[in-house]
């Protein structure tokens, strides 16, 4: 046999794993060593949870930690007192990527100009909520995200921003930045920003020489009064543009404004003084938002071509009885929601385009709603005409015949005196609270199995004035709101899918031990400021509903005993093998 395999065999024979040829057993602890890994250096009441994370987040910490590894990249500062960085701390953490330190108190003198000059790998540096003044003139070339909101920072340097390959978001809101702070080269070579954010500082005008690159451009909560001819004109990947909350006029935009944004879809200009829709309007728009000018009127041919937009919202303006000539808005074919909230309309207007989902009308002057008034408009879902001047009598029997997908209608707020005839069967949702109702017949509500919220507070209705059978044929209303009428006991043969009865402000003095009998399902019955007492509510009344676990009888004249039926023990789980 070979003295090579008597070896091997030997080796075999010996108990225990043969010991390494020529080398020591790595894993025996030796003198002086520990069996376990050395700790890992972290500053005190820091947490360090992996070797290049360092988190000191909310200590109350007035001076910059000590002891930190030079091997850390994320670094967590925010939440704390800090006034200064001192640049020697900083700049020996060559391998930074991620620094936080919002919510401090660091000032520009407290930040050397020199103190990010080592950071060389630095990509995310967030300094929002601190006292700095001005901007660091330099920042790392590898930076691709800064937060310099909510400072009070007047200006930004060349190199604050410039020069950045990699920058992609830049927060700058809640400043003071004013045209003169921005030097025109404050983006130069800075390509890849998609992102920025200039609102609630004192611009007067948009800035010229913006990142070409830019996809979401915040400067809402200015002083803008104008956009320059050419300053959004190499933005062309544009997609959200925020110029809402300005001093824009008609004179401050042009036909050539927007006209270079061909992939701009959400455009905000509320709360300015545009008189006019404005021109040149890009057709990619789906979401326009004009809320809160002076617009008088709507011309077709400021639309024309936005066959996509699909929310136009044109609430609190100053549009009149001739305000939306008819046709002015049959250009936009996709148009969904159409909002004229708060306006001086005397009618729904004509010819409104065929796809529309949303018309929302309230608080405007409409006084008539004609047979052919929303013939147009099949696909109505959502109907809104809360507070306008509508009478029974000025209500067309078939006003609503052709929304046969109608959901929600609201007409609260109005004269109404009657019901309205001839309402959808598709409706889920009628308001009809703020009205002069008097009555209420079964005709107007038959038919009306989906519905399944009923509002008539705050109208003028008594028991007697509520016709047999009225509830009949609401097989699935869960909230019925009687509030605030004149109703002397519970109505009688409520539905029985009802789940939520709202009798509060009535006159209501006594509740029998048959008031709810049709109702096992319900839950929350409120009887708040009504004419109870003691004992007005028969200990029987509640025994039929098992459901129940709201009931409100504060405001009475007198506390009121209230006594809910016992919940129903659940049975006990079988359990298996």
């Amino acid at each position: 046999m070979r003295p090579e395999r008597i070896l091997l065999l030997l080796l075999l024979l010996l108990p225990g794993p043969p010991p390494a040829l020529g080398m020591e057993d790595a894993s025996f602890p030796h003198l002086g060593e520990s069996s376990q890994p050395p700790p890992r250096a972290c500053p005190p009441r820091c947490s360090c949870p992996r070797a290049d994370t360092v988190d000191c987040a909310g200590l109350d910490l007035r001076v910059f930690p000590d002891n930190i590894t030079r091997a850390v990249q994320h670094l967590s500062l925010q939440n704390n007192q800090l006034q200064e960085l001192p640049y020697n701390e900083l700049s020996r953490l060559s391998g930074l990527r991620t620094l936080n330190l919002h919510n401090n108190r660091i000032s520009s003198e407290g930040l050397p100009d020199e103190a990010f000059e080592s950071l060389t790998q630095l990509q995310h540096i967030y300094v929002a909520h601190n006292k700095l003044s001005e901007a660091p003139q330099f920042l790392p070339r590898s930076l691709r995200v800064a937060d310099l909101a909510a400072n009070e920072v007047t200006e930004i340097f060349p190199l604050t921003f410039g020069e950045k390959p990699a920058l992609r978001s830049v927060y700058l809101h809640n400043n003071q930045l004013s045209n003169a702070g921005l030097p025109p080269d404050a983006f130069h070579g800075s390509q890849a920003v998609v992102t920025l954010s200039l609102s609630s500082n004192q611009l007067s005008y948009v800035p010229p020489s913006l990142p070409s690159s830019l996809e979401r451009l915040h400067l809402q909560n200015n002083l803008i009064s104008k956009v320059p001819r050419g300053a959004l004109s190499r933005q062309t990947p544009l997609r959200e543009l925020y110029l809402q909350y300005n001093q824009l006029t008609d004179r401050g935009l042009d036909a050539t404004t927007f006209s270079k944004l061909h992939r701009l879809e959400y455009l905000d200009l509320s709360h300015n003084q545009l008189a006019a829709v404005p021109a040149g309007l890009p057709r990619p728009l789906a979401v326009l938002h004009l809320g809160r000018n002076r617009i008088r009127r709507v011309e077709a041919a400021r639309l024309r071509g936005l066959r996509g937009l699909r929310y136009l919202l044109l609430q609190h303006n100053q549009l009149g009885a001739a305000g939306l000539p008819a046709g002015a808005l049959r250009p936009l074919r996709g148009l969904h929601t159409l909002h004229l909230y708060g306006n001086g309309l005397d009618r729904v207007p004509q010819a409104l385009p065929r796809r529309l989902w949303a018309l929302v009308l309230p608080h405007n002057r409409v006084t008539t709603l004609g047979a052919h008034d929303l013939a147009a408009t099949p696909r109505l879902a959502e109907l809104n005409l809360a507070y306008n001047r509508l009478a029974s009598a000025r209500v067309h029997r078939r006003a609503f015949h052709r929304l046969r997908a109608l959901r929600s209608l609201d007409l609260a707020g109005n004269q109404l005196t009657l019901l309205p005839s001839g309402l959808p069967a598709s409706l889920h949702t009628l308001r009809l609270q703020r009205n002069q109702l008097r009555a209420l017949e079964p005709e107007p509500l038959a038919g009306l199995d989906q519905l399944q919220e009923l509002c008539l507070a705050h109208n003028r209705l008594r028991v007697g004035d509520i016709g047999p059978g009225t509830w009949h044929e609401l097989q699935a209303l869960q909230v019925l709101d009687l509030s605030h009428n004149e109703l002397s006991f519970v109505p009688p043969d409520l539905p029985e899918a009802l789940e939520e009865l709202h009798l509060q402000g009535n006159r209501i003095s006594h509740v029998g031990p048959e008031a709810f009998l049709s109702t096992p399902r319900l839950r929350a019955l409120f009887l708040r400021a009504n004419r109870l007492h003691v004992t007005s509510i028969a200990p029987e009344a509640f025994l039929g509903l098992p459901h129940l676990r709201v009931v409100d009888t504060t405001g009475n004249p007198e506390p009121v005993l209230v006594q809910l039926p016992p919940t129903a023990p659940r049975r006990p789980r079988a359990e298996g093998p």
